[in-house]
């Protein structure tokens, strides 16, 4: 009895796969061109954006404070500064250069890798990236320059 083959996914999934492997692909090339801050945060401000309000209202990092610069890192192979900078971006940017390669194997091969990955994300999961999220800006409160 033959084993019969895995649905593969229709062309529209496959093409909206290839679309967010661009977007993710968009991502990881911006991140790659900019020049991580030495400070720790600020690197966005490379894009033309302002200065973090909540550095330059209270002084303290706010929730995503180094995000841009942990991605630079990330993008030019220095996972332990991206890590050191922010340890929720370094796994943010390890995810996004894993889900660029998981869009492309989808839209190329019609694989249901994203369905799979999909499913991971549980509300028990939710909670935990969100507790880990927190738990990161504190690190970046707790390492920020008095």
């Amino acid at each position: 009895m033959a084993i019969p083959a895995p649905a593969k996914l229709p062309a529209i999934n496959r093409l909206m796969a290839l679309l967010v492997a661009a977007m993710l692909l968009a991502l990881l090339v911006v991140s790659a061109w900019l020049k991580p801050a030495t400070a720790g945060h600020g690197t966005h401000t490379q894009l033309g954006l302002l200065q973090c309000g909540w550095v330059a209202a209270i002084g303290k990092p706010c929730p995503t404070c180094g995000m841009t610069t942990s991605f630079a890192h990330a993008a030019d192979g220095n996972i332990v500064a991206a890590a050191v900078v922010q340890p929720m971006g370094a796994v943010l940017a390890l995810a996004a250069a894993a889900g660029f390669w998981g869009c492309v194997h989808a839209a190329v091969f019609g694989s249901r890798v994203g369905a799979a990955a999909g499913g991971l994300l549980s509300p028990r999961v939710l909670w935990w990236i969100a507790g880990a999220t927190l738990a990161a800006w504190g690190y970046k409160v707790w390492t920020w320059p008095a």
